[in-house]
């Protein structure tokens, strides 16, 4: 009964490419022709390169309300996230403001946490860390501004004592971000804060 219900659930919403949203003929998170775009990083702490399809998909997923691509998204993640096995206690997203995750409906790193965590079989903390302040999107800022802006941005909440963390996130561009999110963890008693993102990107400075 199970199967077939599947069936009947998948005929009536079909799985899509996360790339080009087209209906994917065989499982998997990409077609065949959006993965011929795709590029992998030697970053051990990320697993795309940010453009193509992958850019796409992080834009959909982020801004067109495709919550259901977390999932996708995150399995990707947690096929990649062996390297950290038995290394991490727990798994913790970087949290939106509260306000932004109103208004966005979810919180996309809580969503790409969640398979990674589970591959793990280590705790989700969502409670591990919160941002104190709404700061502006970094999108907007140029290079020399993203660090300022996040300065003072987390702060730690309830990490139960766990001390070895995996912070998650969807792209890594200076790293400010990121920077700012692990200080809070360590503020909270964290002795390791390790960082992973489905993609990272450079972002060309101005002159």
């Amino acid at each position: 009964m199970r199967d077939v219900i599947g069936g009947v659930v998948s005929l009536l919403a079909p799985r899509r490419c996360a790339g080009c949203d087209e209906t994917l003929e065989v499982s998997g998170v990409f077609c065949g022709a959006c993965a011929t775009l795709i590029e992998h990083t030697s970053n051990p702490c990320a697993v795309f390169e940010y453009g193509g399809p992958v850019a796409d998909a992080i834009q959909r997923f982020k801004y067109d309300g495709r919550s259901e691509l977390g999932a996708a998204l995150g399995s990707v993640m947690a096929t990649d996230a062996h390297a950290w096995a038995g290394k991490v206690d727990a798994v913790v997203p970087v949290p939106l403001h509260w306000r932004r995750r109103r208004s966005r409906g979810y919180d996309q790193a809580a969503l790409l946490s969640k398979p990674v965590a589970k591959s793990l079989a280590v705790p989700l903390m969502l409670r591990g860390l919160r941002r104190v302040r709404n700061t502006p999107s970094q999108v907007e800022l140029p290079h020399r501004e993203r660090q300022q802006n996040m300065t003072g941005a987390f702060a730690p909440w309830r990490l139960g004592g766990l001390r070895r963390l995996l912070l998650i996130d969807d792209v890594r561009t200076t790293g400010a971000t990121l920077r700012a999110a692990s200080e809070g963890l360590r503020a909270g008693g964290a002795s390791e804060v390790h960082t992973f993102v489905l993609a990272t990107r450079v972002l060309v400075q101005s002159a």
